[in-house]
């Protein structure tokens, strides 16, 4: 998507439950073994009682929807901050809403409010801006 089609106020989501699978997965690729994703009788004791799901797969939804939806293939991040509110726990449906916040045709910069929500209360919220290269007058990301 060219960034003369990007307007303020657009938005667009994604939606997965999150699995036993997908936390043990994400603790192989990151290294991220911490008891309290991997281990029931360590959650248990914890203050969340059971195990969580790593925050980083529930803002990894975000990546999916600037690389495939909003703005499209090809779109550069360039940085995203984090505010994890609540714990994602296996069996939760995470949805993860981006929203055009600020644009900056001059940088060729996209700003969006990022937003995850389980049973429509925010777990992670933040802010993330994007890079949309140009090629002699077009834009490098393909419309989806």
């Amino acid at each position: 998507m060219e960034i003369s089609e990007i307007k303020i106020g657009m938005s667009e989501s994604y939606s997965q439950t999150i699995t036993d699978a997908d936390i043990k997965s994400f603790a192989g690729i990151s290294g991220d073994n911490n008891p309290v994703h991997m281990s029931d009788e360590y959650a248990e004791k914890s203050r969340f009682k059971k195990r969580i799901a790593h925050g980083m797969i529930s803002s990894s939804f975000f990546s999916a929807l600037f690389g495939t939806k909003l703005p499209g293939a090809g779109c550069v991040y360039v940085s995203q901050s984090l505010n994890f509110k609540r714990p994602v726990y296996i069996g939760d449906t995470v949805t993860a809403i981006v929203t055009v916040s600020e644009i900056d045709e001059s940088k060729n910069r996209v700003y969006f409010d990022t937003v995850c929500k389980v049973k429509n209360k925010i777990v992670i919220d933040g802010r993330a801006e994007l890079y949309i290269p140009k090629e002699k007058g077009g834009s490098l990301c393909e419309k989806s």
